[in-house]
């Protein structure tokens, strides 16, 4: 058995099949064997998709540009589908993942649709290799994603930061988190910051929109990263680090947090930064009411993707080479 039901037909933004000519490329990873509370992730990245086709031709209104519309109107995304991959087995879909991630990497500039949060492991080690350094990573989350364990599993989707950490696929005082706010003990809620790094959390952030939004997470991340050398940076954005209210589909929601004009405020203020990919992860349809959280997810991913366009210059050449994303 080769396919699965689950398995995404329609394409974000109704884009085209990905060629080589495409510099974006969408992929799906349609996994969710590590979640720990409500499964159904494994069906995110259809749902996605699906509320993206609201966004009709794709012109941002703030970006003034389309990813389906290119030199000679020709688009310049393009959707892989979702990934084969095993469904049962963490270490077999990593395996997997990681190997279908390297030989993507050279080709496309990536916007990955999970899937839980443990797949983010795998597209950070094949990130690492390619670019030969480790890197600065951007994470929107309720969660700080540390635990030593999964109630006794050794890895899962709450427990990829520290595993990124202890690989050497992060530079620990580059790594910022933002919208914290579950429970948790101190060693694994205060890990970023323990080693180096930065965490805001969703209550830090509470009645910040705007400048002062942009300025204390956006502004602070570049002078971080440009003291450091400029390393490539890399954004996972979790669903859940919205309040229940803006993304009730996911699998562990968290009230009190982030509004949803404040995660737009920070992509577009983030838009300048040459990143290298994304991830959007923890889209739960079987939860989801209205399809709040799936139009919320297809918005975020969008408005990434147009930042990055109109940043980069619309070109219709594939993805840059591993050293210029090394800087």
């Amino acid at each position: 058995m080769t396919d699965f039901a689950y398995r995404s037909a329609a394409h974000f933004l109704k884009a085209p099949d990905a060629t080589a000519t495409h510099r974006y490329a969408v992929a799906g990873i349609a996994w969710d064997g590590a979640v720990t509370n409500r499964p159904g992730a494994r069906f995110g990245p259809r749902a996605i998709r699906q509320a993206s086709h609201m966004l009709c031709d794709g012109i941002h209104p703030l970006f003034d540009v389309s990813p389906l519309t290119g030199p000679g109107g020709a688009s310049c995304l393009g959707d892989l589908g979702d990934l084969p991959l095993p469904n049962t087995s963490l270490e077999r879909l990593r395996t997997a993942l990681e190997t279908q991630a390297a030989d993507l990497l050279p080709r496309h500039h990536m916007l990955w649709l999970g899937g839980d949060h443990a797949v983010t492991l795998s597209l950070l080690r094949a990130y690492r290799r390619w670019l030969g350094r480790p890197l600065a990573v951007l994470h929107f989350d309720a969660h700080c994603d540390t635990w030593g364990d999964h109630f006794g599993e050794p890895s899962g989707h709450g427990t990829w930061v520290r595993e990124a950490f202890e690989e050497g696929l992060v530079e620990p005082a580059l790594f910022t988190q933002v919208g914290i706010r579950s429970a948790g003990e101190r060693t694994a809620r205060e890990y970023v910051t323990d080693h180096g790094g930065r965490i805001h959390t969703a209550r830090a952030l509470r009645g910040l929109d705007g400048t002062a939004l942009a300025a204390r997470v956006i502004d602070d991340l570049t002078t971080r990263w440009s003291a450091a050398g400029r390393p490539p940076l890399y954004m996972s954005l979790d669903i859940d680090c919205l309040d229940p209210a803006f993304a009730p589909g996911t699998g562990t929601p968290e009230p009190g947090g982030l509004h949803s004009t404040q995660l737009l405020t920070l992509l577009e203020a983030a838009a300048p930064l040459p990143w290298v990919g994304m991830d959007c992860v923890e889209v739960a349809p079987p939860y989801d009411h209205a399809e709040i959280t799936s139009l919320a997810a297809a918005t975020l991913v969008w408005t990434y993707l147009c930042g990055r366009i109109h940043h980069d210059g619309p070109s219709q050449a594939p993805a840059l080479s591993a050293a210029h994303h090394s800087g």
